[in-house]
């Protein structure tokens, strides 16, 4: 069954859109009050461009794309060089309105099963979708649930799908349940 309904799909990729852009507005307000409170959280003295290159737009085009961080999602980070801006993309929480939230979800979760289709692991993000993706191993006839299962609450999977955070920052912070071996989808992220 698709996570989000053909007839929808223009409306979950407005919805998406919407997320991305509140989102990037919240962490400029933020970055611009920490700054303007005396503390940029960048020990070296420059500004970092909160608004980063998110420019994809949801569709995946082939190329590696940055978070908002200006940081390529295949480059280690260490966490300590940038605690600070760290924990001010993990509090990225647009306030939006319910139906526009679920249209989010469900866009990005159809777009990341375009991405990487298969029945191995399973990405749940209540309430408003799961998907299989990835080869491996299905679910038997007795158990629908295959053996890995990943699951998100909705801000923390928008911004990963965004770019915001990392898989790393997101799990250090424990905003993420994973069981099984295939527990890591940083290869996949941002879409």
């Amino acid at each position: 069954m698709a996570v989000i309904r053909e007839q929808d799909l223009g409306k979950g990729r407005d919805a998406w859109r919407a997320w991305r852009e509140a989102a990037e507005a919240e962490a400029a307000a933020e970055a611009t009050e920490t700054e303007i409170g005396g503390t940029s959280g960048n020990p070296s003295g420059a500004s970092k461009d909160p608004s980063g290159t998110i420019d994809n737009h949801g569709e995946s085009n082939g190329s590696r794309a940055t978070d908002m961080a200006g940081r390529s999602n295949e480059s280690a980070v260490t966490e300590r060089s940038d605690q600070p801006g760290s924990l001010r993309r993990l509090a990225v929480t647009p306030a939006l309105p319910r139906p526009i939230m679920a249209m989010a979800v469900r866009y990005t979760l159809h777009l990341l099963e375009r991405k990487a289709p298969g029945p191995g692991v399973e990405v749940r993000v209540a309430p408003w979708g799961a998907i299989k993706i990835l080869d491996g191993p299905a679910s038997d006839p007795h158990n629908l649930t295959p053996p890995d299962v990943i699951e998100l609450d909705p801000d923390v999977w928008l911004r990963l799908a965004a770019g915001i955070t990392t898989w790393s920052e997101e799990k250090q912070a424990g905003h993420i349940s994973a069981v099984g071996e295939r527990d890591d989808l940083s290869d996949l992220l941002p879409l």
